[in-house]
Parts: C-alpha cells; structure tokens; sequence
C-alpha cells in the first residue's frame, strides 16, 4: 500500500516531534498528566484492535441471523458479542457495517480527515489518511484497488463510504469459497484489516 501513496522519509518522526510538544504544553498548562496520552494509546492498542473486528465478520459467516442484524443496527448486533467494553465509546459512537455481496464490493475512505473505526479496526494506517488516497478513492475507486492488487470484475458495483465524526464504517467482507469446514479460529485467520476497508479480500492481504 505505501508504494502507492509515497510521503517523506521524515513524515513519521516529524509528527512525532509535533505531537511531543503539543502533549508537553498542555501537561505544563494542567489539562493532561504525563500518563494521559500513555494510558490512552495502551488502552487502543490492547483493547480496540483489529481482533474485535474480525470476530464480527466470523460472527456474520456463521450465523445468518447475526449478519442480517448487523448491517441494520450495527452497535445493538455488536452489543450481543464478548467483547471488550467501551466498543461504543472514543471512535466508536456511530459505528455502521456495510456487507460485500456478489456483484457488490465495499470501501471504506475518509475524505475529511481520517475519521475510523478503532474499536473494531484499531488505529489508520498512514495511507488511509493520505490526501491522494483519499482523493481518488472517492473520485476513481476501480482504477486505485486495481493499483493496489484488488481487480474486481467489471460487473462488480463499488460502493464507496466515506466515514466522519457522525458515521465510522467499516466492511464485513464474502467469505471465501472452500471455507465452509473451517473452525471459527480459522475463519478469523482469513479477515484482515484491508479485507475491513474494503482494499482486500478474505484470505488477502493488498
């Protein structure tokens, strides 16, 4: 994906340097303690993670009653499952599941910002949040999934969603073929991050 959408070398260790100085101001003017940012980043990185999102998709593979539901009211369905608590807290307020279909494919883009879906796909990954990306996938999606290794056929209808602050979307993708044996452990071996924006299948990483 990075080949892509190319930035500087810098760009991480830059924002890196910029988020430092905002996080050191606000703890030397009291708004946050030196633990605030910490505490907070742990908690998505061990809790809100790709894991819950790939229990949802295998929950709507195996059972069809659930897969109706969750594209309907997607924080009631998502509310019925083990998961960690606070699935419906930061970054989670509206979440809305969108299902692939045959002849229907799915992708997930922000055109804002880099509004996401973290309880259920952890943090963006950098391309997400690039201005070309999201530029063309919203004005040409065929052409950018094509560049990426996603070629779909030309009968496929692509339906581009573009998350905000009101609406974080995210996609349950088709369950492969041949898959119909497979334990719930392996099934979620098959549901990737990419597979849950849309710029990947099941079974395939972009």
């Amino acid at each position: 994906m990075t080949g892509q959408f190319q930035y500087p070398d810098d760009r991480e260790s830059a924002s890196a340097a910029k988020v430092a100085a905002l996080e050191s101001l606000l703890v030397e003017k009291g708004v946050i303690t030196s633990q605030t940012v910490d505490k907070v980043l742990s908690y998505f990185e061990s809790e809100m993670t790709p894991l819950n999102g790939r229990k949802i998709v295998v929950k709507a593979w195996t059972d069809p009653d659930f897969a109706a539901r969750v594209v309907v009211d997607t924080p009631a369905a998502i509310a019925e499952l083990d998961l960690p608590e606070g699935m419906a807290g930061a970054e989670g307020e509206h979440l809305q599941a969108v299902a692939n279909t045959p002849g229907v494919h799915n992708l997930i883009i922000c055109t804002l910002c880099s509004c996401f879906p973290w309880p259920v796909l952890g943090l963006p990954p950098y391309w997400y949040k690039d201005p070309v990306f999201r530029s063309r996938a919203a004005r040409e999606p065929r052409t950018v999934l094509s560049e990426i290794g996603l070629d779909l056929p030309a009968d496929t209808e692509i339906k581009v969603w573009d998350s905000s602050g009101h609406s974080r979307w995210f996609v349950i993708p088709e369950r492969p073929v041949g898959t119909e044996d497979f334990t719930d452990e392996e099934l979620m071996e098959l549901v990737t991050t990419e597979s849950m924006m849309g710029v990947a299948l099941a079974g395939k990483a972009s």
